[in-house]
């Protein structure tokens, strides 16, 4: 490249300030800029990564560019992320224009600046023929997610195959324990006993069900909307010997006939289904319980009431969870509270999240070939760039993750619950 002309990696220093922050850029054209010792490296591929970020707002530009192929991450994903989230998140239309005033010069740069490159194909569907939050909408979107392929979840996931927010029994406790300490909290927050019955709406692979029924002599019924995950579980209840008291349906949650359920625990499940249909969920759980019964909802949600429930213009409703949504932590005890549950705990596990993501994302790394010869880099890619980015969400308290619990009142007014909770962390 010409002597004089802003350089491939020049142009990502200035878009993203990199001379500010510890990363170094390097390119297909030899050029290099920002931090030359740093242990994060940006690499640049193709000219087309400088289109992926003029066209697209913020942190969805560098991850379509990255998904491609167009630019590479050397070293960790998260560090990545927490350098340069604040200046990306910060482009604006006057920054872009800058960018392009770099690129002017050269012809080449100039003509991949405008060139309309496609999102890649891990992207969902922006339309589909129906309407949104349906049923058949809603398994549409859980197969994109999780229909992936049940050998990676077991890379990432780890043996729980738990898909949900662990609870971290001390600071240097596993995964493992982590999982097992989140599904025994919530067996004891629901007050499970021999004879129980359970229902756990978007039940996963089924490790609620499975831990209900193996430590409780609870008789569980999971449901899921990905075929995968209900054949996967229903091999593992088998395999474990707990057909008797567990089983996990291919189902929609809003199918499920049988009632007078002595227990509900719903673990991730409330992301899925729409603000507009909050009301209308807790109504139907609370319709399946026994009076005295208690329901445990955990959920991801947003730091309070004033934040949009959809973004759906960001990287994770276009690449991970398509019509995904999340409600403030007030609205959605004030919901449970309103269709028939006296609301008797509350609290934050945000911290738990971040440590959780921690680990799928070590998981990951430690089986990257595999995973990619199993789902594809580009899918692979995907996921590196998705985990790391809630673990930061987590991290900084863009996103939390609360664990409410109610009980249906019988019309005595008794509980049935402690006077003070005995379940502890």
């Amino acid at each position: 490249m010409c002597e004089g002309l802003m350089t491939l990696a020049k142009v990502f220093e200035r878009v993203t300030n990199g001379e500010d922050v510890p990363v170094e850029f390097a390119a297909y054209d030899g050029s290099r800029a920002g931090s030359p010792d740093a242990d994060v490296r940006i690499e640049i591929r193709t000219p087309y990564a400088v289109s992926y970020l003029i066209r697209s707002p913020g942190l969805l530009g560098l991850a379509r560019a990255y998904v491609s192929g167009h630019i590479d991450v050397h070293g960790d994903m998260y560090e990545t992320l927490t350098r340069l989230s604040d200046t990306l998140n910060g482009l604006t239309f006057a920054d872009r224009l800058r960018v392009l005033g770099g690129v002017a010069d050269d012809p080449l740069l100039r003509a991949a600046a405008a060139t309309r490159v496609k999102p890649p194909a891990q992207e969902a569907p922006r339309k589909s023929r129906f309407r949104r939050h349906s049923k058949e909408r809603d398994a549409e979107a859980i197969h994109h997610h999780y229909d992936v392929s049940n050998r990676f979840y077991e890379w990432v996931l780890g043996p729980s195959m738990a898909y949900t927010c662990a609870v971290y029994p001390s600071l240097g406790a596993s995964l493992e324990e982590a999982q097992a300490t989140k599904f025994d909290l919530v067996a004891r927050k629901i007050g499970l006993e021999p004879g129980m019955r359970l229902l756990d709406v978007g039940c996963g692979w089924g490790g609620m069900v499975m831990h209900a029924a193996r430590e409780y002599g609870v008789k569980a019924l999971g449901v899921t909307l990905s075929k995968q995950q209900a054949e996967w579980a229903q091999k593992a209840i088998a395999e474990n010997g707990l057909s008797e008291l567990a089983e996990v349906r291919f189902m929609d949650y809003r199918d499920v006939p049988e009632a007078g359920f002595d227990a509900v625990s719903s673990i991730g499940l409330t992301e899925h289904i729409g603000q507009a249909n909050v009301p209308a969920y807790f109504q139907f759980l609370n319709r399946k319980l026994k009076p005295g019964g208690r329901m445990l909802n955990h959920a991801i949600t947003r730091q309070d009431n004033t934040q949009d429930s959809i973004r759906p213009d960001g990287f994770i409703n276009r690449y991970v969870f398509p019509d995904g949504e999340l409600e403030g932590p007030g609205y959605l005890q004030s919901q449970m509270n309103d269709h028939g549950f006296e609301i008797r705990h509350q609290e934050n596990f945000r911290e738990h999240y971040a440590m959780t993501l921690r680990d799928w994302c070590r998981n990951l790394d430690d089986h990257w070939e595999e995973a990619v010869e199993e789902v594809g880099e580009a899918t692979a890619r995907v996921w590196r760039l998705y985990m790391a980015g809630c673990r930061l969400g987590f991290d900084r308290n863009f996103i939390q993750l609360h664990q409410i619990l109610g009980v249906k009142l019988p019309s005595s007014g008794v509980s049935g619950m402690p006077l003070r909770a005995t379940w502890g962390i």
